[in-house]
């Protein structure tokens, strides 16, 4: 019996589908898909202050004592603290919810990806803003009653959630609007990720500043405050998802032929429950981990590495780290903020920049640049630090840091390149657990080596990292080796017609208009007023967040 359908393609009794449903979000002809992007934009930049949370970690070690912490007796350790209502965290302990974060946020995405490519970016991006801004409204209230269990709860837990549901959930919609410029697009999105912190430390910081007193550190209604910000943000970001309808294509587009770097482009798809048999996906898997693996372990280390292999040099002062007094040891800490924020500022750019330039390069190229030019830069930091240049030392770890943005950028695109469009937001969940694994690693490496050259080898401080800057290379060196053993995906691993057929349906996916006498073909031509607005919307905060970063930059440049 044949199923009648509507004007819209839709079947009959489907004509009224759920508000947060992915029938709902499918463009009409004439949609502007630059759109699309500040929706991403919107979400990314509140979840992406996930980064910035050590903000919050010297107010609270400070909850109850306000001025100086009340420190617990020996007998308090990690599972007491969780409970304690008498005594002040330890910073180390605020520390596991950041742990917490990027843990939930890998295995999240892992876990849902495939959830998401069914039920469309709209309905994730809801349940991101629902979990994400939640779990800030209950970390406040166990700041409030200081029960540190209420925030792993909130934030890190239920927060985690929302984290990698919001990180992915724009990946696929973007890469189907921009099959001609995929780099470019995921770019844009994750460049925000890397932009939250940039906008949501100093809003912290300014609102803490605002709501401090004599009986308290201001940090619970900071929370308060910025989840209700955080809401309206990632709710405007979620309605204004849209989908392309199936078949879509830019006008005057035509796939590129399968030649030179185009070749590792395939026009078919492979279903997430697959690629963990594919070694494609384990090769890039190794890829990201080790070149986020180096990255990350120097985020964390950045600033007290400037502080220890220059010391006095920062201010003018001809003395080693160990012999500068109080005030010069203040003065080089807020010089190596400056560097901090300088490093933040080319891990969002690189983000934009490298995944833009992999649509011309391709994928592959953009990855050996990042591994090869790493491994140099790497490599050379010893000798500039040893000859006291510290312009070619910061000029390194700027370009580190770039390329370490544009390794989570670019990612995308090269999944959707090697297993097509259909699941690659499933996919690109499920490849984050390489995220995971570098948040472990790269801190690791770089914290143990330096603890251990200090405390048993007894090195000067200036020469500590040393060690550990040439084991960073032979991790990049790692990833060289496994990207440059990345082939086009073999054929049986691709989704038969059928099987590609059956999940379209499953993802409630509508042919373009015209296709076969399928579809709504009412053009409705997209306000430009309006795309301008949803830019304004993301670029006023964001513009805000690189002034304020650049205020830090300019006192480490002077």
């Amino acid at each position: 019996m044949s199923t009648v359908m509507t004007s819209g393609g839709q079947p009959l009794g489907a004509e009224n589908p759920g508000f947060l449903s992915k029938e709902r979000i499918i463009a009409a002809p004439g949609f502007n898909r630059w759109l699309v992007p500040p929706a991403a934009l919107a979400i990314h930049l509140c979840i992406g202050m996930a980064y910035g949370f050590s903000v919050f970690w010297l107010p609270l070690s400070k909850a109850l004592g306000i001025k100086e912490a009340i420190k617990c007796g020996p007998d308090v350790g990690f599972f007491q603290e969780l409970f304690v209502s008498n005594c002040d965290w330890k910073i180390s302990t605020l520390g596991w919810m950041y742990t917490l974060f990027f843990v939930l946020l890998g295995s999240s995405a892992a876990i849902w990806g495939g959830w998401l490519e069914r039920a469309g970016p709209r309905k994730a991006g809801v349940v991101s803003a629902v979990c994400w801004c939640g779990g800030m409204l209950i970390s406040a209230l166990g700041v409030k009653t200081h029960q540190f269990w209420l925030m792993l709860l909130g934030s890190g837990v239920i927060g985690g959630v929302g984290l990698g549901l919001g990180y992915i959930s724009p990946v696929s919609t973007l890469i189907k609007w921009f099959p001609d410029r995929r780099g470019m697009a995921t770019g844009m999105a994750i460049m925000g990720f890397g932009g939250g912190a940039m906008i949501g430390s100093p809003l912290a910081a300014e609102l803490m500043k605002s709501f401090a007193s004599s009986t308290d550190v201001g940090v619970a209604p900071t929370f308060i405050v910025m989840a209700l910000v955080y809401f309206v943000f990632m709710m405007g970001g979620a309605l204004l998802y849209r989908v392309p309808a199936t078949g879509w294509k830019p006008e005057g587009w035509t796939p590129p032929a399968a030649q030179g770097h185009n070749a590792m482009i395939t026009q078919q798809h492979v279903h997430v429950k697959k690629v963990w048999g594919i070694p494609q996906f384990w090769l890039v898997w190794m890829v990201l981990c080790m070149n986020v693996s180096a990255g990350i372990g120097v985020i964390g280390m950045a600033s007290p590495m400037l502080q220890e292999v220059f010391g006095g040099n920062l201010i003018g002062v001809a003395k080693k780290f160990g012999e500068l007094d109080k005030a010069q040891l203040t003065a080089i800490a807020g010089v190596a903020a400056g560097f901090t924020a300088l490093l933040s500022l080319f891990n969002i750019g690189g983000r934009f920049f490298w995944a833009s330039l992999s649509d011309k390069l391709g994928r592959k190229l953009t990855y050996v640049v990042f591994l090869v030019l790493g491994g140099v830069l790497y490599f050379s930091v010893p000798a500039s630090a040893s000859a006291g240049n510290k312009l070619m030392f910061v000029a390194a770890f700027c370009i580190i840091l770039s390329m370490y943005g544009g390794g989570f950028a670019t990612v995308p695109a090269y999944l959707a390149d090697l297993f097509g469009t259909q699941m690659v937001g499933a996919i690109h969940g499920r490849l984050l657990t390489a995220w995971a694994t570098a948040g472990i690693l790269g801190p690791v490496v770089v914290n143990y080596m330096r603890d251990y050259q200090l405390d048993v080898l007894h090195m000067p401080r200036e020469q500590v990292y040393n060690q550990t800057m040439y084991i960073l290379v032979g991790m990049l060196a790692i990833g060289l080796v496994c990207n440059l053993l990345v082939k086009p995906v073999a054929q049986k691993h691709f989704m038969t017609e059928a099987e590609l057929a059956e999940e379209k349906r499953l993802a409630h996916e509508r042919m373009a208009a015209g296709e076969v006498g399928v579809g709504d073909t009412t053009v409705r031509r997209t306000d430009p007023i309006w795309v301008a607005a949803a830019w304004t919307a993301v670029g006023i905060p964001l513009a805000w967040g690189v002034y304020r970063t650049l205020l830090s930059v300019a006192k480490f440049m002077n």
